[in-house]
């Protein structure tokens, strides 16, 4: 942007070329990531589409593979994308699987690249929660190939019950692209952010909601398990974070007193979670985040290194 536009001849401009049946084709690519014989049968589930890309195809897809569908989301009109719905809002479905008593619900964000689950509770059940139960299944089924990947913010329980499953897992800065050149690197096929961006890339080659919310559906119709059933044995441990404003320039976590209270936080926490910081790279803030299995041992060792990181910014 810093460079002068330049024009062309018009002889030299592309083209614009419609789809024809665009709509319909997606629907089957999505459909051919599931064996062909896989069925919803009939299963009520609840679908938020954030009023964005998915509006159409989501309800669509699962309606043709059995499952009864109650869409919310569905109605874009340029300026509502994620307003109050999707995976960014997830109370409006958590709120709406309740009152139908569906089996589940599903969001999506606006772009439609990410993916939450809600339990019959009306829990949010998050990335890590899927990863979990696609990690398991394909273990056990072969399909799994190299390590799991997830990032600096993944869940410490998650990385707690792979390694007691023989799961291999590595983290990657926060941030898809960095998921998957992990994946790519490692010849592995799983990963993602707690955020519900998931890459099932023995699927599709990129994030996709839809794909990745067919896989965890096929995993749970065919062993006839249910949302909860299926994360037994993966316990999330209680994590924080707080986000630490800077004056221009500074650089807290390069002074001393901040690497000598990070190090005690870290020895605080040792084999029951993690503590680390995270400078922005859009904002003039530090975020500082710890975790730990006990939630009094989590905030005391928060509020401790968040003061030494107040103390120096």
């Amino acid at each position: 942007l810093e460079h002068p536009f330049r024009t062309v001849p018009s002889e030299r401009l592309g083209k614009a070329v419609r789809t024809r049946d665009a709509v319909a084709r997606y629907v089957e690519a999505c459909k051919g990531s599931v064996p062909r014989r896989f069925d919803l049968g009939g299963m009520r589930i609840v679908v938020d589409c954030a009023h964005g890309a998915t509006y159409q195809l989501g309800p669509l897809v699962f309606r043709e593979l059995g499952a009864r569908v109650d869409a919310i989301g569905v109605e874009p009109n340029g300026l509502n994308i994620n307003a109050g719905v999707g995976s960014t809002h997830p109370e409006a479905l958590a709120a709406r699987v309740r009152e139908t008593g569906a089996e589940l619900g599903i969001a999506f964000d606006g772009d439609g690249d990410r993916v939450l689950f809600v339990d019959r509770d009306g829990v949010v059940r998050d990335g890590d929660d899927l990863l979990w139960i696609l990690a398991s299944d394909w273990r056990e089924s072969g399909r799994l190939q190299g390590p799991v990947v997830g990032t600096l913010m993944t869940n410490y329980g998650l990385e707690r019950a792979f390694a007691a499953r023989g799961i291999g897992f590595l983290r990657a800065r926060v941030g898809d692209r960095y998921v998957h050149q992990a994946l790519i690197e490692h010849d592995a096929v799983l990963g993602g952010e707690t955020s519900g961006h998931l890459l099932c890339l023995d699927r599709v080659s990129s994030g996709d909601g839809i794909v990745s919310a067919l896989q965890v559906l096929e995993v749970l119709k065919r062993r006839g398990m249910s949302l909860q059933q299926a994360l037994a044995g993966m316990e999330k441990v209680p994590q924080k974070t707080v986000n630490v404003k800077v004056a221009s320039g500074v650089r807290p976590a390069e002074a001393d007193s901040v690497k000598a209270a990070l190090a005690q936080a870290q020895s605080a926490v040792q084999g029951r979670g993690r503590a680390f910081l995270r400078p922005s790279g859009t904002e003039p803030v530090v975020r500082v985040t710890v975790e730990a299995d006990d939630a009094g041992l989590m905030q005391r060792v928060l509020d401790v290194l968040s003061a030494a990181v107040k103390a120096a910014a």
